[in-house]
């Protein structure tokens, strides 16, 4: 299994501290360094909330060999069209590193916060599907224009087009639709962290998606995100659990962060309990997983975490 490092600006985090852990991520040979796109979180009294898509193009010029990826953008913030052209310029700025998530946006708070429209559900899931056909058509992924019941686009050809692959993401936790539109549209299909058994029968129904809709379910990527708080030993685990804690921003105790990862099915524990928990994940189809890191980021514990991950 290849790692990731996912983190969540939002809550905190300069674009100098975002670089500094995409450079931290590049230099320990990591995947893909992620971040979200959110404008806002409650609870946070103006939170620093940078704007993904800039802060991305920024590292595309900042970094040199990691991919780059937002996980993922809300269809409530940008029409298609803008995130399809911004997405193709962060690749070419980048050399072919980009990688987009797409999803339903789902904090109404910040929407209000800024005044953006944030619909029922059904209508953010309708506006998502179309954005996923819409997006591929723009970038050469599909062919021809797109024309629906939000949003149309022509057949004239959209440049630039990406540099490199710049594979979709379709992520969430939804048991039917989302697994279903990742199969339909994504290159890449990101699991929120669960178990096994609930991990293993949403991989099943994207892939059915994907054969359904004529594609090679094989080459969907299957990835998760989610926590997780190790060490080489049971002393080294303890002390990075304390350490998880006093860094946390939401105040929760080693105890509680230690049960919800465990509910998950999240590495956590000692290496030998790492490894059993990455095989498990790994039989269920997860390929790549993401590290979601909340809040500031401490690059000397995250190298101890991955260093027991990557075994």
């Amino acid at each position: 299994m290849e790692f990731g490092l996912m983190t969540e600006p939002q809550l905190g985090m300069t674009y100098q501290e975002q670089l500094d852990a995409a450079r931290f991520a590049e230099a320990q040979g990591l995947a893909v360094f992620a971040r979200s796109d959110h404008y806002g979180f409650p609870g946070f009294e103006a939170p620093h909330a940078t704007d993904a898509f800039a802060a991305l193009a920024g590292l595309a010029r900042d970094t040199t060999s990691i991919a780059l990826c937002v996980l993922v953008s809300p269809i409530t913030f940008r029409h298609p069209g803008v995130i399809a052209k911004t997405a193709a310029t962060i690749d070419e700025m980048s050399g072919g590193r980009m990688i987009l998530g797409v999803g339903t946006g789902w904090m109404e708070h910040e929407h209000e916060m800024l005044g953006l429209e944030f619909p029922e559900s059904s209508e953010r899931f309708a506006r998502l599907e179309e954005s996923l056909a819409y997006i591929r058509a723009a970038i050469g992924k599909a062919p021809g224009g797109f024309s629906g019941e939000y949003y149309t686009l022509t057949d004239e050809a959209i440049l630039p087009g990406p540099t490199g692959s710049m594979p979709i993401i379709v992520g969430g936790g939804g048991p039917r639709r989302t697994p279903r539109l990742a199969g339909t549209f994504a290159d890449e299909y990101n699991v929120f962290s669960m178990g096994p058994d609930g991990t293993r029968e949403r991989v099943e129904r994207a892939r059915e998606a994907a054969e359904a809709a004529g594609r090679d379910p094989g080459d969907l990527l299957i990835s998760m995100m989610g926590g997780g708080v190790v060490g080489s030993d049971q002393a080294s685990y303890r002390a990075a659990l304390e350490r998880a804690a006093a860094a946390h921003p939401f105040g929760r105790t080693p105890e509680q962060i230690e049960e919800r990862l465990r509910e998950a099915g999240a590495p956590v524990g000692t290496a030998d309990e790492a490894a059993e928990a990455v095989a498990r994940l790994s039989e269920a189809g997860v390929e790549r997983y993401y590290l979601q890191v909340l809040g500031a980021i401490d690059t000397d514990h995250l190298a101890e975490q991955f260093a027991v991950l990557q075994g």
